[in-house]
C-alpha cells in the first residue's frame, strides 16, 4: 500500500517544519488529493493513524480535501473538468486531452501548537 509511504513523507515535512518553525505539536493536517492522483482515501486515513502514533501529531485530525481532475482539450481549445483519465472531452468528445490538475497530492494547512 504505498499510501503508508505517503503518510511517512507527510511526516517527514511535519517534522522537518517543526524544527524549523519551532513548534511540537500538530492539532490538525489538512491535505490536498487529487483524484487522479491514485490514492485511495480510505488507507491514507489509516495509514495515517498508523504512521503519526508517537510522533508529534499523534492525535492530530486529518482532514482531505479532494479536488476535481482539470484537462486542456487540444481539439476545443477548453479547460474541461474529467472524472478519470482517458475520459473523453465532455465539449467536443475528442479524446486529446492534457491533464492540468488532480493528479497531486500536498499539505494544504497545518494547524500547530
Amino acid at each position: 500500500m504505498h499510501e503508508m509511504s505517503l503518510c511517512e513523507g507527510v511526516l517527514q515535512i511535519i517534522e522537518t517544519e517543526a524544527r524549523n518553525q519551532d513548534f511540537d505539536k500538530v492539532k490538525r493536517v489538512i491535505l490536498d488529493v487529487g483524484v487522479l492522483s491514485g490514492v485511495e482515501i480510505p488507507a491514507l486515513e489509516f495509514a495515517f493513524e498508523v504512521v503519526m502514533r508517537g510522533s508529534i501529531a499523534e492525535n492530530a485530525t486529518l482532514e482531505i480535501n479532494e479536488l476535481e481532475a482539470q484537462a486542456w482539450c487540444m481539439q476545443c481549445a477548453e479547460t474541461v473538468t474529467v472524472k478519470q483519465r482517458y475520459d473523453a472531452c465532455p465539449k467536443c468528445e475528442s479524446y486529446q486531452l492534457q491533464i492540468s490538475s488532480g493528479d497531486e497530492m500536498r499539505i494544504k494547512e497545518l494547524e500547530v501548537d
